[in-house]
């Protein structure tokens, strides 16, 4: 009748599964750290547990514990004392046995999630089985135990009680049937089982949502849960219960995207460094994320960083660039292992394409600061990225003529020309430090191959930035620095800033205006290509469209030759704006009267 009726309230309140157990009023008072029983009888055997003493009675408890009964025998008291016994490795301690106590008395007792485990590992250890009476504290306890399980926040509960009885928990299997059973419920649906929604309290809202009515919805469902559902309740596990249940689910199946999310939700509840924006002033970072109350010490923080790196999926793109970044970041900081942040940096490198500018500006966290930014480690990254990335689009070099190797070639150099847009984009940023050496910023825009960048513009602005926060470059390491960029490669827009931009070498600017005059020449041979194949192919016997006379199907001179004139007139009005031009953009500098003086000295 008992486990009907425990069974009748887990169904009944499946949020607050509970257990009670006898029926007698509490026969027990405390005065300190002194239990005493209020029986009448006097007391004849004294427990004492950590600093708590229980003066107690020997029949109800030798009644029930094989452990006592013959701790109770084996006492001698030849001096006629009550029997002493010392319990101090019980589990769960004086708390634990203050149940058991109550238990062995009869006295009416509540078992939850809470105190389960703690119970169950007491009655093993006081070896309370159905030796020693029917329906004892442990098949009661192992019954509750069955129906904790099929509850996904009362197994919570009760895994986090594991770590106060570790030892007998895990020798009774009761860590490893709570991993399983948490296990197979992440990975099936959360509407098949008993889940608590945090937050969610049912015998409030019956009372005040108008949408229940006799505790019967009659609104809307609540929206399905997430994929994300259980990774909250996960977070509040110590490191070592964590891991052991994050790879118990990832080996029944779980998505690696799915285990990615939950590691670095965890992670961001204990290292609040994770939740920062990566900026200069990192130290004064604000909380972006959930804000959390679960901050361990930063001698702690290490080893949980590095658990956790043991512990992502490989899979590329699994877990998102930008939360790799921020581990990196923050193992900097906390100044991780070598091989740590060796794996970071390889991680980002096989999916920097998916990287965004804010995150890889990293502060530099070595002892001899030189950059605001830490430029090795992003070259480290780009290096790594080119390893992986250049064997595949070196057949995409312009020579390609057959159809099929071009579009694959295109294919394998898009996440390339992501990142070298991404690179330039950095590269702009950076180069307003005065303290970047000019190795240092040719080396990482030469790291992207010049077939990489459809455009050079990015790369022409970051060079622009350079040299206007580094003025004291002379002419000659100007030139050499502007040969990073393809002068072909530079749009409209680009060409006329560069040909107006005094701190060009004027080596360069010259390049700008030869080759953007080059363009305009190119342009107007296709336009007048095109133009005359348009012609021919709507007069096929090549007279040059003139006009035939009506109904008579011969050619009329007269109007033939004004669309001729009219012709002639248009390209002789485009060459000339053309000309006019190319006027205007010589006289942009004033050092142009020398270009006589450059073909002069080739010449010679």
């Amino acid at each position: 009748m008992l486990s009907a009726c425990c069974h009748l309230f887990f169904i009944l309140h499946p949020q607050m599964a509970f257990m009670r157990l006898g029926s007698k009023s509490d026969a027990f008072h405390r005065e300190g750290q002194t239990w005493n029983c209020t029986t009448g009888l006097p007391s004849d055997v004294t427990v004492k547990v950590g600093e708590a003493s229980f003066f107690l009675h020997k029949f109800p408890l030798l009644s029930r514990s094989g452990l006592l009964k013959k701790l109770i025998a084996d006492f001698s008291n030849e001096d006629g004392s009550n029997c002493v016994l010392q319990l101090h490795d019980v589990p769960g301690g004086d708390k634990t046995f203050e149940l058991v106590t109550k238990f062995c008395y009869g006295v009416k007792i509540e078992v939850t999630a809470s105190n389960v485990v703690s119970l169950r590992c007491a009655a093993e250890y006081l070896t309370m089985d159905e030796n020693y009476g029917e329906r004892n504290l442990i098949a009661r306890t192992e019954a509750f135990l069955n129906e904790v399980f099929s509850n996904w926040s009362d197994s919570i509960k009760a895994l986090q009680t594991c770590e106060e009885v570790k030892s007998y928990a895990e020798e009774l299997h009761i860590v490893s049937r709570c991993i399983d059973s948490l296990a197979m419920k992440a990975c099936s649906d959360p509407n098949m089982f008993n889940r608590h929604v945090e937050g969610h309290d049912c015998s409030k809202n019956s009372a005040q949502d108008p949408a229940l009515w006799n505790g019967i919805s009659s609104g809307t469902k609540s929206p399905p849960p997430g994929d994300d559902w259980w990774h909250e309740d996960l977070s509040s596990l110590n490191l070592h219960l964590y891991k052991r249940l994050i790879l118990s689910i990832e080996a029944k199946g779980m998505k690696p995207e799915n285990v990615a999310s939950s590691l670095i939700h965890y992670i961001r509840r204990f290292i609040p460094l994770m939740t920062r924006q990566a900026s200069s002033n990192d130290k004064n970072g604000v909380n972006q994320g959930t804000t959390t109350n679960s901050t361990i010490s930063e001698a702690d923080q290490k080893p949980l960083l590095e658990e956790i790196m043991g512990l992502l999926p490989n899979k590329k793109g699994v877990t998102p660039s930008k939360y790799l970044l921020r581990l990196l970041r923050t193992a900097m900081i906390l100044h991780a292992s070598p091989s740590c942040i060796e794996n970071l940096e390889k991680r980002i490198g096989s999916q920097l394409d998916q990287a965004e500018l804010v995150d890889l500006l990293i502060p530099n966290m070595g002892y001899s600061v030189e950059t605001l930014y830490d430029i090795d480690c992003i070259q480290r990254i780009i290096d790594h990225f080119m390893s992986i990335y250049q064997s595949a689009t070196a057949s995409t070099s312009p020579c390609i003529t057959e159809e099929e190797p071009l579009i694959v070639g295109t294919n394998a150099l898009a996440p390339m020309t992501v990142v070298a847009n991404l690179m330039d984009a950095y590269l702009a940023e950076v180069a307003q430090d005065v303290n970047l050496k000019l190795p240092k910023f040719q080396a990482l825009a030469s790291a992207i191959p010049d077939y990489a960048r459809p455009l050079d513009d990015g790369l022409y602005h970051a060079i622009d930035i350079y040299l206007k926060a580094h003025p004291w470059l002379v002419d000659s390491e100007r030139e050499q620095f502007c040969r990073l960029m393809n002068c072909q490669k530079l749009s409209l827009e680009a060409s006329s800033h560069a040909a107006q931009n005094e701190r060009l070498p004027l080596r360069v600017i010259v390049q700008v205006l030869f080759f953007e005059q080059l363009r305009l020449r190119t342009s107007i041979s296709s336009w007048l290509y095109v133009s005359e194949n348009l012609e021919n192919l709507q007069n096929p016997s090549g007279n040059l469209g003139l006009p035939r006379n009506n109904g008579t199907g011969q050619l009329d001179p007269t109007q033939g030759a004004e669309n001729l004139r009219d012709l002639v007139s248009e390209l002789e009005k485009e060459c000339s704006c053309i000309r006019s031009e190319l006027r205007k953009l010589a006289k942009t500098k004033k050092s142009w009267s020398i270009f006589p003086k450059i073909f002069c000295r080739k010449n010679s």
